[in-house]
């Protein structure tokens, strides 16, 4: 029996609470998509282009905007937890959607022991003789208690997270740009944007490109904007409104901040190979304001605790809809009194600490996870806009409160440009771990998918001849 025999998907996942109000949505948004991925990952991404890095992050941007709002259109027709793997299930077929929750399970699992690994290399900036696992472990235990409370407590906590994110990006990005124009003290200038060996684009075209596959890792997260539909008072009202807000905002932040990091210092001193201290603190390092470094420290912290916080809720939810849709041990669909998936949060937060710990094995331990993960993002993100393809021949757009514009066309310049990444991944040495581990999981989870489809057949053909 496919899945989707089992019951309309937004009424086989009842049960959760409709408490997130429309600011928590924002915020969650908001905090989904800030996170080690600008903190940290931008010091990868600057070194792979130099001063052009602000070129790759606006291509990111437009990708991470086709997607979301593509994913948008769908969310106010079926507000769901399972969210785009239900989309992909209803408009696709069962095997997509079977695919898309398992691929985006286990990559926001491997996502959050990523940034556990960034949060312990933080810390070292005070504990520098503290081993990361064990800040990575205990980060992890902590994110886990929160998502064991009620929707509603999570909204609170990120938002707070979120805030702590927004208000120091703006001042971060307000302090860069009076450093520029010399505002009360000597200009920076323009300088180190096209005056070092190599100008304003010195690895070249390849660089740039290159710097957009972190970018994209860095806008992932905006997603969950979708999952949040579940769990949302007033849907079709309030994913509309966050949307709008948040594009706007997430594009100038990381767009701005970037612009500031390679302009305030020479690219040189923020690129790197391997991640070991986030590229904000150090632009504060350079400025020499007191304890300056020691604050955006605390608040890239804040950072990396809140994007892992809104991956757990993402992860839980995720194996909530495999459960309800039959996909799952039937388990990991219960619900607490406060209406949180328990079951599926513990199993999920078992897959995080061990995807941290692989931070106890090797000192590249964020890169590692940061291509592993990447390659199912991009894989989940393409099946949205093809899920979006089939559901715009189904639905007029006249109908919907939120309209993509330019469709088709967006849908395949993303699809393409999604694509391009992957291949692009596959032939570098740093992120081909990506596709080792990424096709075999495809090809194992599709396997898993066909036999449980045999064994449910199978059963079900024993049941009807017992009835006969």
């Amino acid at each position: 029996m496919e899945s989707s025999e089992q019951g309309v998907p937004t009424q086989r996942e009842s049960g959760l609470h409709r408490s997130l109000s429309k600011t928590q949505v924002v915020m969650i948004g908001l905090g989904g998509a800030i996170g080690t991925g600008l903190f940290m990952g931008s010091g990868l991404a600057v070194g792979y282009a130099g001063p052009a890095v602000i070129v790759s992050y606006i291509l990111a941007g437009f990708v991470a905007l086709v997607m979301v709002f593509s994913l948008s259109e769908m969310a106010v027709v079926h507000p769901t937890a399972g969210s785009f793997g239900i989309y992909a299930e209803t408009y696709l077929n069962p095997w997509s959607g079977f695919v898309v929750r398992y691929t985006y399970w286990i990559s926001q699992v491997i996502a959050i022991g990523g940034e556990a690994v960034a949060a312990g290399l933080y810390m070292r900036y005070w504990f520098p003789g503290m081993p990361v696992w064990v800040w990575a472990v205990s980060f992890c235990l902590v994110m886990l208690y929160f998502n064991s409370r009620s929707v509603g407590n999570f909204g609170t906590v990120e938002s707070w997270f979120a805030l702590i994110k927004v208000v120091a990006i703006v001042l971060f990005i307000v302090l860069g740009i009076v450093s520029i124009l010399g505002i009360g003290r000597p200009a920076v200038g323009l300088h180190n944007l096209t005056g070092l060996p190599g100008g304003f684009l010195p690895k070249g075209l390849t660089g740039l490109w290159m710097a957009v596959t972190v970018g994209i890792f860095s806008f992932n997260g905006i997603e969950v904007i979708a999952v949040t539909s579940g769990e949302t008072k007033n849907p079709r009202v309030a994913i509309p409104a966050a949307l709008r807000s948040m594009v706007l905002r997430l594009f100038l932040f990381y767009v701005l901040a970037i612009l500031v990091i390679v302009t305030t210092i020479p690219w040189t001193d923020t690129g790197v190979a391997v991640v070991s201290q986030s590229p904000f603190v150090t632009v504060f390092q350079y400025s020499g304001i007191r304890d300056a470094a020691g604050i955006m420290n605390f608040v890239v912290i804040s950072a990396a605790l809140s994007s892992m916080n809104t991956n757990v809720y993402l992860c839980s939810r995720m194996l909530f809809s495999l459960s309800r849709g039959g996909y799952a041990p039937r388990r990991l669909g219960g619900l607490s009194e406060r209406g949180s998936p328990i079951a599926a949060i513990l199993v999920s937060g078992t897959g995080v600490l061990i995807s941290a710990a692989v931070s106890m094995f090797t000192p590249n331990a964020y890169a590692d996870l940061f291509g592993v993960a990447l390659f199912a993002a991009i894989l989940v993100w393409m099946f949205i806009l093809v899920c979006h393809l089939s559901f715009r021949r189904r639905n007029r757009a006249t109908d919907l409160p939120v309209r993509m514009p330019f469709f088709p066309w967006m849908q395949y310049a993303g699809l393409i440009m999604l694509a391009a990444i992957l291949v692009t991944m596959g032939f570098t040495p740093t992120l081909n771990l990506s596709w080792v581990y990424g096709v075999p999981w495809v090809l194992t989870i599709s396997i898993a998918y066909f036999v449980w489809r045999a064994r449910s057949r199978a059963r079900l053909a024993r049941a009807a001849q017992a009835q006969a």
